[in-house]
């Protein structure tokens, strides 16, 4: 399974813009891209825990198909603001 930012990355290269490199970038650049994706990890990670605990207790599948439905959303906004960070470092 590809990460959103490896299928950003086919998304440029379909729109005929060129993959940025990684070695242009500084060590503190890297450094804070890094520490962006463990945030956003972080954050994924306890979506995930709360989401779990909160199907647990729902009886009802209508419920169960809106906490699912609210889930991926937010999982998606956390993702797309880690791939706009980063997207953010890489320019400069």
């Amino acid at each position: 399974m590809k990460s959103a930012y490896e299928l950003a990355l086919e998304r440029l290269e379909q729109q005929g813009i060129e993959r940025p490199r990684e070695e242009a970038l500084t060590d503190e650049t890297r450094a804070r891209m890094a520490e962006a994706r463990r945030q956003a990890e972080a954050k994924l990670a306890e979506l995930e825990i709360l989401h779990h605990d909160r199907l647990s207790r729902m009886i009802d599948p209508a419920e169960r198909d809106k906490e699912d439905e609210e889930y991926a959303r937010e999982r998606r906004r956390i993702e797309e603001a880690r791939d706009r960070k980063l997207a953010e470092l890489r320019a400069g």
